[in-house]
């Protein structure tokens, strides 16, 4: 919990062994011994940040609910996470895939691949032509809430660029079906 605070508050590259160590308690020997190296204790504060303090895809990303209102909520949820605590604002994850050190940013971008996975797959389930075009937009509507809240956006800010993101969601989705339409009348 101490280094995760550190790593979101400081990000990645800001926070030294140094100061791992005196937070933690231990000397570098023993941080050593413990984690291996500084990218190390970072993928381990991912995959424990993955199972608690992350965004719960999968609950909110349910098959019973329409794809744009469960998206929508998404974007508002990433917004309100991404500003719950003002010391350590935007997304864990997403800004340790800016982070210099490559082993430290392969990991960061391994869970967020895996989560774009999640978002793709809900969407191609239900809007087949629409699932990487719509992830992508998500994905990178979710960077850019993340970057925006690092630099100071306020939460209505943030969930004023979410609601109008979603919008956009919910226009592409009807133009989808517009087009489905019109090619198989039947439907």
């Amino acid at each position: 919990m101490t280094a995760q605070h550190l790593f979101h508050v400081r990000g990645y590259d800001a926070v030294s062994i140094a100061e791992l160590t005196a937070a933690l308690g231990i000397n570098p020997p023993s941080f050593y011994a413990a984690f291996g190296s500084k990218a190390a204790l970072f993928h381990r504060v991912l995959d424990r940040w993955a199972g608690s303090g992350a965004i719960p895809l999968t609950d909110m990303l349910q098959p019973d609910r329409p794809a744009a209102e469960a998206l929508s909520a998404l974007l508002e949820a990433a917004a309100r996470r991404y500003a719950a605590d003002p010391a350590a604002t935007g997304c864990l994850v997403l800004e340790g895939t800016r982070c210099d050190d490559p082993e430290a940013r392969r990991a960061a971008l391994s869970f967020n691949q895996a989560g774009e996975a999640v978002i793709r797959e809900y969407i191609k389930a239900r809007h087949p032509e629409e699932a990487q075009r719509l992830a992508d937009f998500v994905s990178t509507t979710m960077s850019g809430l993340s970057a925006k809240a690092r630099h100071g956006h306020s939460l209505e800010q943030l969930l004023a660029t979410a609601r109008l993101a979603a919008l956009a969601i919910e226009q592409a989705l009807s133009d989808q079906l517009r087009t489905v339409t019109k090619r198989n009348p039947q439907q």
